[in-house]
């Protein structure tokens, strides 16, 4: 098995300290390319030198699995948050380095997820890695907001269309009311000349642009090997742009909170 394409390997190592962040990628709105980016920004990570584990918070309709050739797991998140089994069971390593924690495409008990323990695994999981990347579902239902909440910070993708720019209003006036952190803005597929100005978006979102990711039939052909497009066209304009995503955050290191921000976390533990 070792060095096939898009397999999981279990991973069977012993928790240690390390100071990490964990970075929520969310979206308004479905079909921007935000699981995309989530697992672009993690392999990207991983070749930058990071731990990374990539967290498919998306209980009901997940993408990751898919997207990486491994639609069906022994273990999933699912099986983590019903308490039947032990963290590290159901984290995998894909070949390429980067550790995953997916969740399973059946519904079966979906009704006995207990999501509110979503934090206590982002906890968890902060021992072993430099950066958590958990793709939230698209939207802001309870699922996407168990994943706010788990963060430290987040990444709000969108694209250049109305529709998209005011569900990623939403998704970062959410995200501010919860007391987070926003790392940035991504904007994919981008198309240049026959789309809203980037300095428009800032204004509107008055958060700024990390990265653009054009539109790159590269990404195409990486979905259909089942794989990232930074392992399979590492020259391409897209994968150049999600490593350049990645440095960013590199570079940002973690953001300090506000005064007000911690006090509200404060309160919450009283």
């Amino acid at each position: 098995m070792a060095g096939s394409p898009g397999k999981f390997y279990k991973v069977r190592s012993c928790f240690h300290c390390i100071k990490m962040r964990s970075i929520a990628v969310i979206s308004g709105k479905g079909g921007v390319g935000k699981t995309t980016t989530a697992i672009n920004l993690a392999f990207a990570l991983n070749k930058s030198g990071k731990k990374v584990t990539l967290i498919d918070a998306n209980l009901t309709t997940p993408d990751i699995g898919l997207y990486l050739g491994a639609p069906y797991v022994p273990i999933a998140l699912q099986d983590i948050l019903k308490g039947k089994n032990d963290l590290y069971e159901a984290v995998y390593m894909h070949h390429s380095g980067t550790k995953i924690l997916p969740s399973s495409i059946s519904l079966r008990g979906v009704k006995e997820v207990n999501i509110s323990k979503l934090s206590s695994i982002v906890n968890q999981l902060k021992k072993t890695n430099d950066i958590l990347i958990i793709d939230a579902p698209a939207g802001l239902g309870h699922e996407t907001l168990a994943a706010i909440q788990a963060a430290d910070e987040c990444l709000i993708v969108t694209n250049a269309e109305l529709p998209a720019i005011t569900g990623a209003l939403k998704a970062i006036s959410v995200s501010e009311g919860l007391g987070k952190i926003i790392t940035g803005i991504v904007l994919t597929r981008s198309q240049g000349k026959k789309e809203l100005p980037a300095e428009n978006i800032i204004s509107l979102l008055e958060h700024p642009i990390l990265s653009v990711i054009p539109e790159d039939q590269s990404i195409k052909e990486a979905v259909l090997l089942k794989e990232a497009v930074v392992e399979t066209h590492p020259r391409s304009n897209a994968a150049k742009s999600y490593e350049f995503l990645a440095e960013k955050i590199i570079q940002m290191q973690s953001p300090e909170k506000t005064f007000v921000e911690k006090l509200r976390d404060f309160l919450k533990l009283k």
